[in-house]
């Protein structure tokens, strides 16, 4: 079996260390983890690991957010793996920081690297581990936001943050995204 985790971010140390950047970041302890490196290959940097007989390709675009679903696509097609064995792993505006949530679809909810997966796949229906990075910024300051970096209260708790979701897209491959999202839902 293998499976597909896309985390979202933007390439380069500039970007590194932002909220955007969270999906780079829990992909980045998986592979650690699960003692895996990232090379760079065709439009992304990619690890591949075994975890439980199962294989993981971890891929982290280089594409930038707004042309995530070209990576997306074509991991899928290269690996051959099917879009149920596919999670991104993105930020989240809308839930507070640290706070994580597996779905099997839904809309976009604004998020550009979402909607160029939507527009590329032309389907909602793929999974998406959504980490919340609050919403503490003034109307207008959405990009600012994203693209800034933790706020020292933030660190304190995000390597904690990103380890459990690590352990979601473990238990993803494991035992499938129903019981996943029943198990660790609002952990």
């Amino acid at each position: 079996m293998k499976y597909l985790f896309v985390g979202l971010g933007n390439p380069g140390s500039k970007y590194e260390e932002t909220r955007h950047n969270i999906g780079f970041k829990v992909l980045e302890a998986l592979a650690k983890e699960l003692g895996g490196t990232f090379s760079l290959q065709k439009t992304a940097e990619v690890a591949e690991v075994k975890f439980k007989g199962r294989t993981l390709v971890l891929v982290k675009p280089t594409t930038y957010m707004n042309l995530s679903g070209k990576a997306v696509n074509y991991y899928l097609q290269q690996e051959k793996i099917s879009r149920e064995n596919l999670v991104v792993v993105t930020d989240d505006l809308a839930l507070p920081f640290g706070k994580l949530r597996m779905k099997g679809k839904g809309s976009d909810g604004g998020h550009n690297g979402l909607k160029d997966i939507q527009a590329t796949l032309n389907t909602t229906e793929y999974c998406r581990l959504r980490f919340g990075v609050g919403a503490d910024f003034h109307k207008g300051q959405q990009v600012d936001y994203v693209l800034g970096e933790w706020s020292p209260e933030e660190r304190e708790t995000l390597n904690e943050r990103i380890a459990v979701a690590a352990e979601f897209l473990k238990s993803f491959a494991a035992i499938g995204i129903q019981l996943t999202m029943t198990n660790w839902n609002g952990k």
